[in-house]
């Protein structure tokens, strides 16, 4: 039973694997032949305003914890 289900299954899965392959091939050609198109204002846009939210993050410092003076550095110093 094992032997006719591989003996079936497997070919069908060959089979599906090259259509899947011809047909992916098919369309990145026809995507190819596509005139390419320009970018709109809103995009171009968008992708400025990206870029200097990253530019303010990377010069962004965060600012330093003000810490309790420990009671042992008190009396230390006393």
């Amino acid at each position: 039973m094992y032997k006719i289900f591989m003996l079936i299954t497997i070919p069908l899965l060959i089979i599906g694997w090259a259509a899947y392959w011809l047909w992916n091939r098919k369309i990145l050609e026809e995507e190819k032949k596509q005139p390419q198109k320009k970018e709109s204002q809103r995009l171009t846009k968008t992708k400025s305003e990206i870029s200097d939210w990253a530019q303010q993050m990377a010069k962004f410092k965060k600012p330093e914890i003000k810490k309790p003076p420990d009671q042992y550095e008190e009396n230390k110093q006393e």
